[in-house]
């Protein structure tokens, strides 16, 4: 039974506020399903009712008084890596099977124009659809950026896709207004900032019972940037707040399937909406995230508020702990273990034909994450340990090409996948969540046995990626869609000196046929 269930019928057999205090007492877990005691749980998990007070006034007031000039020339330099980062995907996601659904979508609204362009296609819709479709095929792949837990109780890498519901909308409203390079990467921070600040500061339970926190903090993150776009001032980016919390949503058990994406896409447009709607005089809660039936404790039980007051800009989550962006169109937790393999298959000339079985260890956490031991479709093979193993020993590497429904139906694969055993192993259990401890042990038919260790994937901050190297991942993106060449080369020139650009729609032209 879960701790919610057990606290559904501890509170309903009880009697009397004396006794549920009593029991609360006794089992402050088990309380944490409760909205009517919200305080008591913000305390138990450690978080600070002066610094909780007035948290959405603080939020909304840094989206409005943040300048381009407060941001640090690293963290400006590393968000035109996830933007260039997250325009390649765009145009991947192109040739994804939601793709063209996406496009069918708009044509059963018909909504198939408008000022926003429709990445990788020739078409145009307005802003908040564009958002959705451009946010659907960003993570379409998932081959997105993801955002760095800090805290030790936070499952690692597994808190936004800060980029995918923070671009979308912001590009799109600023193509609409003609803006400028710096007030679109402005915006952009500003977003991904409080998304991330505010995924960090739910407590845990939030993920490990089944949100998907992309879906739910997004929304937060996009109407920060719409808000920013839109010159809100304070009151409205409350109201925008709490509308973007009602429209906030996403579950876990939908990964490997096109909902998972379409979480991510309905993140960015409904943080668009709730901004258009602030900026028209709609009313909402001006609390929603501290309020006892907010957001924080609604959808988490409990938050920590000393992880987000006063934390928003200091430091920039790109610059502590980092924004990792992704080496391999997978989930995030199986980059560190693939890394490491592909690094043994390289140093030691493994072959396929030689493998009598892979072990891979990690903690529960991450093969909760992980949970298509068996894999029927490209989209289960992303969050495959045994199919990302057996690739890269079959094929060496592991692109957007290997991630198909053929390629995932093959026979050898699937026997690959038979000699790959994903369990949990006490060394990554005891070495904490926040860390993506990855053990392989490769037996050979000879007997011989090979080992490696991985925390950290290619692309993390530990071992992260160069512009160049970005621009490369984007050129294969580019290539996977038969995109010209010479547009493949405007765009990562434009993006790598954007802070120059006096009107970013002049990108339009190169992301579109």
């Amino acid at each position: 039974m879960h701790r919610r269930e057990f606290a559904a019928l501890a509170l309903g057999a009880i009697a009397g506020a004396a006794a549920q205090e009593r029991a609360r007492a006794a089992d402050p877990k088990a309380a944490q399903g409760g909205g009517a005691t919200a305080d008591r749980q913000a305390t138990a998990a450690g978080t600070d009712a002066a610094q909780a007070k007035g948290l959405t006034e603080y939020v909304a007031g840094f989206v409005v008084n943040t300048t381009y000039d407060a941001i640090p020339p690293e963290v400006i330099e590393l968000g035109k890596k996830s933007i260039l980062d997250g325009f390649g995907l765009a145009l991947a996601g192109t040739k994804a099977e939601s793709g063209p659904l996406c496009l069918a979508y708009l044509d059963a609204l018909d909504s198939a124009s408008g000022a926003s362009v429709l990445i990788g296609t020739g078409r145009t819709a307005n802003p908040q659809l564009a958002a959705l479709v451009n946010g659907v095929s960003i993570h379409a792949d998932d081959f997105d950026d993801t955002q760095l837990a800090a805290a030790k109780d936070r499952v690692y890498g597994l808190l936004t896709h800060p980029t995918v519901p923070v671009l979308p909308p912001a590009f799109a409203l600023a193509e609409k207004t003609k803006a400028s390079g710096q007030i679109l990467m402005l915006a952009y921070h500003v977003g991904v900032e409080v998304e991330c600040k505010i995924a960090e500061a739910i407590a845990p339970r939030h993920y490990e019972d089944g949100f998907h926190s992309t879906g739910t903090c997004g929304p937060f993150g996009s109407a920060a940037a719409c808000a920013k776009l839109l010159g809100l001032d304070v009151g409205k980016v409350r109201t925008a707040f709490g509308i973007a919390a009602s429209r906030s949503g996403g579950l876990r058990e939908n990964f490997g399937t096109m909902t998972k994406p379409l979480q991510a896409g309905h993140a960015a447009a409904s943080g668009m909406e709730a901004a258009q709607l602030a900026r028209l005089g709609w009313t909402a809660a001006q609390q929603i995230l501290e309020a006892e039936r907010g957001f924080f404790h609604a959808a988490g039980g409990s938050f920590n508020a000393a992880a987000i007051a006063n934390r928003l800009g200091a430091p920039w989550c790109f610059s502590s702990p980092g924004i990792s962006i992704k080496p391999y169109p997978s989930g995030s937790l199986s980059h560190p273990a693939m890394t490491e393999m592909a690094r043994l298959i390289q140093v030691h000339n493994i072959k396929a034909e030689q493998v009598a079985k892979v072990e891979v260890g990690a903690n529960h956490a991450m093969l909760q994450a992980l949970l298509h031991h068996h894999p029927q479709t490209g989209l289960q093979a992303k969050f495959s340990m045994e199919f990302c193993m057996a690739i890269l020993l079959l094929e060496r590497r592991a692109g957007l090409a290997q991630f198909t429904n053929t390629v995932v139906q093959r026979d050898d694969v699937k026997q690959m996948i038979e000699r790959v055993r994903y369990y949990i192993d006490p060394a990554a259990e005891a070495a904490g969540y926040d860390k993506m401890t990855s053990l392989l042990k490769i037996t050979l038919k000879n007997k011989k046995i090979i080992t490696g260790q991985a925390t950290f994937g290619k692309g993390s901050p530990a071992n992260p990626m160069s512009f160049d190297e970005v621009a490369e991942k984007f050129r294969g993106c580019a290539e996977y869609v038969g995109w010209p060449a010479v547009k493949t080369d405007g765009v990562i020139a434009f993006v790598k000196t954007l802070e120059a650009a006096p009107d970013v729609s002049k990108l339009s032209m190169l992301l579109s046929t």
